[in-house]
């Protein structure tokens, strides 16, 4: 049988002028071709080859020598060669990009990036891209611990848990739904630091710093939206987590701690309603 989207070792019994036909054996039924170029120099029939089987640009099922950034049942980081309304276009190391279509996005994607994606077969029996359910495939081994820096990469949204993490592109990661990545696209490389791990394996990261150092740089950020509204900010560390995280992109006990440092510094006044700068 030819496997769509996999690797496999294919004998060539047959000889043609633009390449050798592949199949399990003389008898198979079904074959498939091999470009000329692709044949290594000296391969006769009867000789086997590893070959991975994929779709042409006319969409016939062809062989390739090649070695693909992604497989069945696997998923990498590939490159966004072109965007399209009905989809993306991906570089995966073959003559032919890889589809994203629209539906399997979950996030706007631009020329360049850089995304996690998955391979699967569609209802065509075409080989397509997905963003989505990357989840699913990463792995929850890691060695990391509570404090270690990690670099990963950003795979999605949610507004529900937070925001979904590839610590090496591998592990499964996410930075609670409280602290502020609106800054952040899908397909951004982040360092960040791991704040604990589940019993599962999985990492809990924060982009904070340690909190002597974070406490100053959130001090200096209240104070500078205290200034934006002319000295006198319209609710104070009572305020709802969604008032406050809006506003000053944190949470709302980083926002007290950095509240509580200022006024300790009596550089604030706090009101029942506002707090004013001193």
């Amino acid at each position: 049988m030819i496997r769509l989207g996999e690797k496999q070792k294919l004998k060539i019994v047959k000889k043609v002028e633009f390449g050798v036909y592949l199949a399990e054996d003389s008898e198979a039924e079904t074959r498939v071709l091999l470009p000329a170029k692709q044949v290594p120099e000296g391969a006769d029939i009867g000789d086997e080859l590893q070959v991975f089987i994929y779709k042409d640009s006319k969409d016939r099922v062809i062989s390739t020598t090649q070695e693909p950034r992604l497989k069945l049942g696997e998923f990498a980081a590939l490159t966004v060669v072109s965007v399209q309304k009905i989809g993306a276009f991906l570089d995966w190391g073959l003559e032919k990009d890889l589809f994203l279509p629209y539906k399997e996005q979950a996030g706007k994607v631009q020329e360049q990036d850089e995304i996690l994606v998955r391979l699967y077969i569609d209802k065509s029996r075409r080989l397509c891209a997905s963003m989505k359910d990357i989840y699913e495939l990463l792995q929850t081994d890691s060695r990391y611990q509570k404090g270690d820096m990690v670099q990963g990469r950003i795979y999605e949204f949610s507004d529900n848990f937070g925001t979904f993490v590839a610590v090496d592109d591998k592990y499964s990661a996410m930075i609670p739904r409280h602290e502020d990545c609106s800054f952040l696209r899908i397909g951004d490389v982040i360092q960040a630091r791991v704040t604990g791990v589940k019993p599962d394996g999985k990492l809990d990261l924060t982009l904070r710093d340690k909190a002597y150092i974070q406490m100053d740089q959130d001090a200096m950020r209240v104070m500078e939206v205290i200034e934006a509204y002319a000295g006198v900010l319209p609710f104070n560390d009572k305020a709802s987590p969604e008032v406050i995280k809006r506003e000053m992109k944190m949470s709302k006990n980083a926002f007290k701690r950095a509240v509580g440092r200022l006024y300790k510094e009596r550089k604030i006044e706090i009101s029942d309603k506002s707090i004013r700068k001193i």
